[in-house]
Order: structure tokens, then C-alpha cells, then sequence
């Protein structure tokens, strides 16, 4: 059996004294295994880097087989990816993710989002913001996805700023506000669109805010329908870009606020 794929690095491991077993994320069949002989050579090491893109063949005898691996370089930015800890920790956060999933399972808009991801691993804003919706698309496609599209007690698209930590589902303002204290908050840029409330409105939630407020969100139904029911460690990746993504965020908005130096 053979077939050809574009694909993105997600790790390697050892296999003898020479070769590896890499871990590639397919745009056509997913996340999958393979041996790459002499993978360990000074030529395959740069390649075979986390976050970098490569032009893959497997072959195997049986499909069940690990099978081969050959593989030729397309974009190596493995080399870009470790000059801030946002994109280190975000590289191994976004396999992590990845490993929820089945092997072999098609999930070519995760493969897409991926490569975009990584192209902003740099700017803590989107990258931030990018990396939410990863994991809500990784909540989808395990069967677990949120509603946050229309309030779950009136049905109403407006006004939403909650979500019920029982059903995934967006809660409206008026329909929340008694309950505040046991939902969690909806950041804004994950609602349909921008809350108008019936009282004096609140000043907008910072960046660095909203970006708390979306890892708590996702970070609560990961563990209550991923991570807990597999008897699973979230791993220190996810908190290790969390917290280098608002650092990043604080310091630019510190940066904002200092006033300009005179010439």
C-alpha cells in the first residue's frame, strides 16, 4: 500500500539507533505514524521539527502495518518557532490537541487552521484568539461542541455574554444575570456579535481579559469531557502558551500606554 500527502510535524521518537518514528498531521488523513529511516541523520534532524511542512509517503504492506515514512522538506519554520516562548509552547500545545483525536481520522479543517495558527504564533493577540477556536473545533469534532450561536433560554442571537457550564450553550444577559455567579463568561470575540445590554454597559473587556475568560471557557469542557473521563493530564503545554500569550498581551498594551520619547 502507498499514498502521497502533504503534512505538518508534530514529533518524533526514537526507534533503534538510527531512525525515528514520526508523528505527522496529514492534510488528507489525519494524524499518523511512521518510521523514517535514518531519521536521526544531520540531514532528516532539521527536518523532522515540530511545525515544520513536508511532503510525505507511506508505505506499508498492510494497512494496519506503522509502515514507512519518506519525506522531503516543503517549509522549514520549525527554526522561527523557537525564538519566543508563545510559539514554542503553542507548537506542542496544538499536537497535544491533536492526540484527542484518532489516529488515521480525516480532519482537513484542522490541518488548515493549523498551518494558519502557526504562521501567528508571533502575535499573542491572534495567535490567542486562534488557539480558542482550535480547541472548540477540537470539542466539535469529539462530539462535545458548544453552542454559542443563540441564547439557550430565549433563543434570542443577541446579547449573549454567558455560557451554561451544564449544556455549552450561549445565555443571553437578561436571561444570566440572575445566575451570573455559575456560568461562564462568553468573550467577545467568540460572540455572533457585539452584546447590547438594557443597563449602562461595562467597559470592554481588554484583550489580555477576553483571552482569560476564553481559556477558562474551553479549558472547563476540556476537562469535563476530554480529560477527566480519560483519566488524563492536560500536560503543562496549553498552561505554558496561556500564560505566554497574556504575558505577551500585557506587555504590548504596556507598551501602548507609555508615552513616547522625545527625540
Amino acid at each position: 500500500m502507498e499514498w502521497s500527502d502533504r503534512a505538518i510535524v508534530l514529533g518524533v521518537r526514537r526507534h533503534g539507533e538510527t531512525s525515528v518514528v514520526a508523528e505527522l498531521m496529514t492534510y488528507a488523513r489525519g494524524r499518523h505514524l511512521g518510521l523514517v529511516r535514518s531519521g536521526r541523520s544531520r540531514s532528516m534532524q532539521p527536518v523532522l521539527q515540530p511545525g515544520n511542512v513536508v511532503d510525505v509517503t507511506w508505505r506499508a504492506r498492510l494497512e494496519e502495518h506503522l509502515g514507512d515514512f519518506r519525506i522531503e522538506p516543503v517549509r522549514l519554520r520549525a527554526g522561527h518557532l523557537m525564538d519566543s516562548a508563545t510559539a514554542v509552547y503553542g507548537v506542542q500545545a496544538l499536537a497535544a490537541l491533536l492526540r484527542l483525536l484518532p489516529e488515521r481520522e480525516p480532519h482537513v479543517h484542522l490541518y488548515e487552521a493549523m498551518d494558519i495558527i502557526l504562521d501567528h504564533l508571533h502575535e499573542p493577540s491572534a495567535a490567542g484568539e486562534l488557539f480558542i477556536r482550535f480547541e472548540l473545533e477540537i470539542l466539535n469534532d469529539l462530539g462535545f461542541g458548544l453552542d454559542l450561536t443563540a441564547c439557550a433560554a430565549t433563543g434570542l442571537r443577541r446579547d449573549l455574554v454567558f455560557v451554561s457550564p451544564k449544556t455549552g450553550r450561549a445565555v443571553s444577559h437578561a436571561a444570566g444575570l440572575p445566575y451570573a455567579d455559575r456560568l461562564l463568561a462568553l468573550p467577545d470575540f467568540l460572540r455572533p456579535e457585539p452584546a447590547e445590554t438594557s443597563v449602562a454597559p461595562a467597559a470592554p473587556a481588554t484583550e489580555e481579559t477576553a483571552l482569560q475568560q476564553a481559556f477558562r471557557l474551553t479549558g472547563y469542557f476540556l476537562q469535563r469531557h476530554v480529560y477527566e473521563p480519560r483519566g488524563l493530564d492536560p500536560g503543562a503545554a496549553r498552561e505554558g502558551f496561556r500564560q505566554a500569550a497574556l504575558k505577551a498581551l500585557a506587555a504590548a498594551a504596556e507598551a501602548e500606554r507609555a508615552p513616547a520619547k522625545l527625540p
